[in-house]
């Protein structure tokens, strides 16, 4: 099968096109014949050599999510049949003609979307529920901060919060960036280029902070969240910061972070049936936007990376097959 290989850690042009065997499947597996693969920044992590795959998984191919048409099924299957067309949340291998995955990670297509544009949805997806609705245990009328909002998963949390009948709060660095976050239901949207945060949405004023910047940032955070209120990382782009404790202690404030793609194959499946039965309905409803605003075909993978890289795009990336 194609597949891009990581031939050494670097920057995008390590990534280039070769040949593997195609992946045999265990008896709680199904084979995927990929239509598309989402990009994520965990798959620029991993090729500069920062974000290993989980022990047991292939290593020099990226890709944590895919869509595409079950091509085989293992011996203890019975959630899918041959045919079906699905997206999956991956540890590792999604740009590949081929993948195999345990099927508890698979997902329908949801409604509206086409085939290749539902390789958006599990990774983003699942981030947000993970982080937002289970950890951050996120309540109607209540105020959330998403950092990154015209990005992937920032696009998915102000969505889903908003229909939710939240109230999503964004920050971003242009005005392009803020428009896209506001057409996506963001309440208000800061640049954090040139306002402060704390004075902008007011000090105590936030309940959840979804955070995947850290830095410097945390202090604020601090500042704007109520008491009791909840901060959850799921990224550190800016590295680590000083942490006033006292602070912390004085509001009782929950401060957390995770990580999904090593949990296990139990968690994931409890995941994805959770957001499938619950978050489902709001991206089918009929005010649900489709985030996709770039495909490349896998050949042009470099220039897909070097995009992501450059921060220069909003929504989700995808590469197709």
């Amino acid at each position: 099968m194609k597949a891009v290989i990581v031939k050494e850690f670097g920057d995008a042009d390590v990534l280039e096109i070769g040949e593997r065997l195609t992946p045999e499947i265990k008896e709680n597996e199904v084979l995927i014949k990929v239509a598309a693969a989402g990009l994520n920044r965990a798959d620029i992590a991993q090729r500069k050599g920062n974000y290993p795959a989980p022990k047991g998984c292939v290593q020099d191919i990226l890709g944590l999510e895919v869509s595409g048409t079950i091509e085989k099924i293992g011996g203890k299957v019975t959630q899918w049949k041959v045919g079906d067309e699905i997206c999956a949340l991956l540890p590792g291998g999604g740009y590949a003609e081929y993948v195999t995955v345990d099927e508890g990670s698979c997902l329908p297509i949801p409604k509206n979307f086409s085939l290749e544009d539902a390789a958006s949805i599990p990774e983003v997806l699942l981030t947000v529920w993970q982080n937002i609705f289970q950890i951050g245990e996120l309540q109607p009328e209540e105020k959330v901060l998403i950092y990154g909002g015209s990005g992937g998963v920032g696009s998915m949390a102000i969505q889903l919060t908003s229909l939710f009948g939240a109230h999503p709060l964004s920050v971003a660095s242009t005005q392009d960036k803020i428009d896209y976050c506001l057409s996506l239901g963001a309440e208000k949207v800061v640049n954090y280029t040139d306002q402060n945060l704390v004075e902008e949405f007011g000090k105590n004023s936030v309940d959840l902070v979804l955070d995947s910047v850290g830095g410097e940032y945390l202090a604020q955070n601090l500042n704007l969240l109520k008491k009791e209120g909840r901060l959850v990382y799921i990224n550190a782009m800016a590295g680590n910061a000083k942490l006033n404790i006292f602070k912390m202690m004085q509001k009782r404030i929950q401060l957390t972070g995770s990580t999904l793609r090593a949990r296990s194959l139990a968690h994931k499946k409890q995941l994805v049936d959770e957001a499938v039965e619950i978050a489902y309905p709001l991206i089918e409803n009929d005010t649900f936007k489709n985030t996709v605003t770039k495909k490349f075909p896998v050949e042009e993978v470099v220039k897909a990376h070097e995009l992501m890289e450059s921060r220069e795009f909003m929504g989700k990336i995808l590469l197709t097959f």
